[in-house]
């Protein structure tokens, strides 16, 4: 059974919980007749985009993150918000005025839709606008920047452990001489792993877009600081990720007996969150700031504690690597922190 699509709303805030119950009974057309209500009642575009579709997106996220949605269920609305976006932009259908801007993800990053908002946004506000998607090698990315002029690049990261990727993928477009601004949670809310890999920060679309139409300011973004990386320990962990992997396994098989009884998905969700520790671990090792790292394993343990997966099996996985890696400070004493704030949760819980 499908919504009832709700009476036509003035105001995105109005529209707001009727369009979030579409997305909750997966009702396409009633979603997208809530969002095309708002635009025949003289709402801008943009402000449905910002004030209607990104927030009911970051409400479908935070069900995921509370158990109280499926995989399933947050794929389905995260399509009908896609479809949703891009009823906005028919309607719009906004002519180019402005300059050629490429807007994708970062190698590796699969939430495509809040770039898809920014790519919409700098549509409407005239620029002519290649929508690249998920996961974009930064190889192939090079090579279209190759072929086709750019004024500029909009690169989006959602995960912090996808910064050293990022970095990477920064670096190669400024050697194609294009500017690049960066945005998504993945760099900071404040965007301060930005400013530590160099890049021009933006915290929302429309700052993207005024970014994006100052060259100068685009272009005059100190120099990455990341002279820390002399110390080989980023590197040294990367090398070792397998293997410790296969070491924090076999620990909670010894130490946590359930662990034992595990079907196959649950050992290759298990092996997965082993990797997620590591490489936001490294990622922190990276840009030399613990506290990605601390707010990983706070956010992991929330996330296995409404699956009923007890967030002692995170502390024995971070003791594990703790012992591994004593020849390594800055990592020690990040899986320090990580474990003093696991206890602090488990005392408050208690």
């Amino acid at each position: 059974m499908t919504a009832t699509a709700p009476a036509a709303a003035t105001d995105p805030t109005d529209a707001y919980p009727g369009y979030l119950a579409c997305l909750a009974d997966a009702d396409e057309f009633a979603a997208i007749d809530v969002a095309i209500g708002l635009l025949e009642a003289g709402v801008p575009p943009e402000r449905v985009l910002l004030d209607l579709v990104a927030p009911a997106q970051a409400e479908v996220g935070d069900r995921w993150a509370r158990n109280e949605w499926s995989v399933a269920q947050e794929h389905a609305a995260t399509h009908i918000s896609e479809r949703v976006v891009a009823a906005v932009a028919a309607y719009a259908n906004p002519r180019p005025t402005g300059g050629h801007v490429v807007v994708a993800c970062m190698d590796g990053e699969w939430h495509a839709l809040p770039p898809r908002l920014v790519a919409e946004v700098l549509r409407l506000r005239g620029w002519q606008v290649t929508f690249l998607g998920a996961s974009v090698p930064a190889a192939h990315l090079v090579s279209y920047l190759h072929r086709h002029d750019a004024q500029a690049v909009a690169l989006a990261c959602a995960l912090p452990m996808r910064l050293p990727h990022a970095h990477r993928m920064i670096e190669a477009c400024r050697r194609s001489d294009v500017p690049v601004v960066v945005g998504g949670r993945g760099f900071g809310a404040d965007g301060r792993w930005a400013a530590r890999l160099g890049a021009a920060w933006a915290p929302s679309a429309p700052s993207a877009a005024e970014l994006i139409a100052d060259e100068r300011a685009l272009r005059r973004v100190p120099p990455a600081q990341l002279a820390h990386l002399a110390d080989d320990e980023y590197a040294s962990l990367v090398r070792r990720r397998g293997e410790l992997i296969d070491s924090a396994l076999t620990e909670l098989r010894e130490k946590a007996p359930a662990t034992r009884e595990y079907t196959a998905a649950q050992l290759d969700s298990t092996v997965s969150d082993l990797g997620h520790i590591l490489d936001s671990l490294a990622a922190a090792l990276y840009v030399d700031d613990a506290s990605l790292f601390t707010e990983f394993v706070d956010w992991l343990a929330e996330i296995l504690t409404s699956r009923r997966v007890p967030a002692s099996a995170v502390a024995l996985t971070l003791e594990h690597f703790a012992a591994e890696l004593r020849d390594y400070p800055r990592a020690a004493h990040a899986l320090a922190l990580g474990c003093a704030g696991l206890a602090a949760a488990s005392r408050s819980a208690g």
